[in-house]
């Protein structure tokens, strides 16, 4: 029997506390205690000598042992052991099996026990972290309450219990004091496993934060009633959020104002004052718009759904108050509404349109050689150029007044021979800078967009490929390309690149494979991807912080609200 200390039952009363205190499991803190002697045993007998501690769970009583394998050559010593030699041992052990034997009992002295010590806080330490991770990783987007433990360069720790969490001076309402033994709410946004540990990163500014404590304050949306829609925030200062009821017979503005204004003005208090806004939210982009602009009067609104953007007219007298000190009311509705939202006044849009008028009006007399009434007659009737009169029925044309259908006809004619040269010189001239047939028919390209391609020496798919999104974006800046469109295109180009990867892959898993099949070695990879190449043909296209924890077990208003 191997020999022992003799029995501690404090070491079991002394690991269910640290246990308890660590809100960890029991057992792992014996198995931290055991890796301890197991490491001061190592520095009496030998470090690089196998040893292995086992604490009686029962007893408290330590057993050390020295473990090495059973091998048929020995190369280390201290590892293995031949089958001769642990024969005299055991005669039933074979290789590959472990020699256990047991080794007299040792008192630790100061330095033992300290790197004991030392190892005991480091595994409970690792555990307690490990504990926390699992605890907060699932808690994203949650609301949390805890005490400010610290303060340090205005980045604030804050103790929720059972861990740590970080609250960044970004992260927090601006001109907010927090001082240590505060307490404090905010929004779980992100949870990170560092070499330090997990990571609980706090937001007290993000838009999540106020519509959960909206949740918490309004019955119906935390039941479901009522959904809020979009949160649109400029921290400290001012919000809007929008709502709709799933109840028509609840007003989800009133709701969320409460009796007097109680439940809106208990989220104010915990945003330090911060203005609220509540908005009706309706699928009716010009409506739910002139709403988030509250409290300006909106005249007219233009909707440009392929572009994403808004054009808002309001009277002069009103510019200020739709724009907003610093620019700030019409940021907000932007962001609630996630439209991209352009402010005019009635005058300059009323020389605008005037001067857009006489401008289209110009260009269809040079380009169809008719008087200015007419010109009129036909930038009056909603055609801005010569491709939309192209398009255009001679009936509806000949509907403006002065218009004979004949008349309309042969204007429409001109418009179509004038098209046809304009493509025509467009497309000699792409061919002529390189611009490639394949790229040409790649998507709806316009014939001006294929000569700004040619220009920028983009002359095949891979070259649009080859493009970043802004690179793109900067060639067809005349077009007002968006963005999103922009991805998609590259990606589309970029598709063949990954069909062409997959079906070599495929490829040459199938010659491995009969080359397996037939008892012969499979080509080398180098030489089987120069073959697939010229043979794939892909025929798809893809769319394409910071607190350290210091564990030691040593260690015993008012509100604007407007619908």
């Amino acid at each position: 029997m191997p020999t022992s200390f003799a029995p501690r039952l404090e070491m079991l009363q002394v690991a269910e506390a640290v246990a308890r205190e660590k809100m960890i499991e029991h057992e792992e803190v014996l198995d931290a205690m055991e890796q301890a002697f197991s490491r001061a045993a190592r520095a009496k007998y030998g470090v690089d000598y196998n040893i292995r501690a086992i604490i009686d769970r029962k007893t408290g009583m330590v057993d050390l042992s020295r473990v090495r394998q059973v091998v048929e050559a020995v190369e280390d010593e201290n590892l293995e052991v031949s089958l001769a030699e642990a024969r005299n041992h055991s005669d039933s052990i074979e290789i590959g099996e472990d020699l256990v034997q047991p080794l007299p009992p040792m008192d630790l002295g100061r330095i033992a026990a300290q790197t004991a010590k030392q190892v005991i806080v480091q595994q409970v330490r690792a555990a307690e972290r490990a504990h926390q991770y699992e605890e907060y990783k699932d808690r994203v987007g949650e609301i949390v309450s805890g005490l400010v433990k610290r303060v340090d360069f205005g980045n604030i720790t804050v103790d929720l219990g059972r861990a740590d969490a970080v609250l960044r001076r970004d992260e927090q309402i601006p001109r907010e004091i927090l001082r240590v033994g505060d307490r404090v709410r905010a929004y779980i946004y992100s949870v990170r496993e560092e070499l330090r540990g997990p990571q609980i990163f706090l937001s007290r500014t993000h838009p999540i934060f106020m519509a959960k404590l909206f949740a918490q304050e309004v019955p119906e949306i935390y039941e479901g009633v009522i959904e809020i829609k979009s949160v649109a925030r400029d921290p400290g200062s001012r919000a809007k959020i929008s709502v709709i009821s799933h109840d028509s017979s609840l007003d989800p503005v009133g709701a969320c104002i409460g009796m007097r204004g109680s439940r809106v003005q208990a989220v104010v208090k915990e945003l330090q004052g911060e203005k609220i806004d509540i908005i009706p939210w309706t699928e009716d982009p010009t409506a739910f718009i002139s709403q988030a602009l509250q409290p300006a009067a909106v005249s007219r609104i233009y909707v440009d759904e392929a572009a994403g953007r808004v054009e808002v007219v309001v009277p002069e007298e009103q510019l200020s108050l739709a724009i907003g000190r610093r620019g700030q009311n019409v940021r907000l509705a932007s962001n609630l509404s996630g439209w991209e939202i352009d402010i005019t006044t009635e005058a300059e849009e009323s020389e605008r349109r005037q001067k857009e008028f006489a401008e289209r009006s110009k260009h269809f007399e040079e380009a169809l050689g008719i008087d200015a009434m007419t010109a009129g007659l036909v930038v009056t009737e909603g055609y801005h150029d010569i491709y939309a009169l192209g398009e255009a029925e001679a009936g509806e044309l000949a509907a403006a007044d002065g218009l004979s259908l004949e008349y309309a006809k042969e204007l429409i004619a001109k418009a179509q021979e004038l098209v046809t040269e304009q493509e025509a010189a467009a497309r000699a001239r792409w061919e002529a800078l390189g611009v490639t047939e394949e790229l040409v028919e790649f998507a709806d390209f316009s014939a001006d967009m294929l000569v700004a391609f040619g220009e920028a020496e983009v002359r095949t798919i891979d070259d649009l490929a080859d493009l970043a999104t802004d690179e793109l974006m900067e060639i067809l800046e005349a077009f007002d390309l968006a963005q999103e469109s922009a991805e998609e295109l590259i990606m589309a180009a970029r598709a063949d690149w990954f069909a062409s990867e997959e079906d070599e892959a495929e490829d040459e898993g199938e010659v491995e494979g009969e080359a397996e099949d037939d008892g012969e070695e499979a080509l080398p990879a180098a030489e089987l991807t120069s073959e697939v190449a010229l043979e794939a043909a892909p025929d798809s296209i893809a769319e394409a912080g910071l607190a350290e924890d210091p564990a030691d077990l040593s260690g015993g208003a008012d509100a604007e609200t407007r619908s």
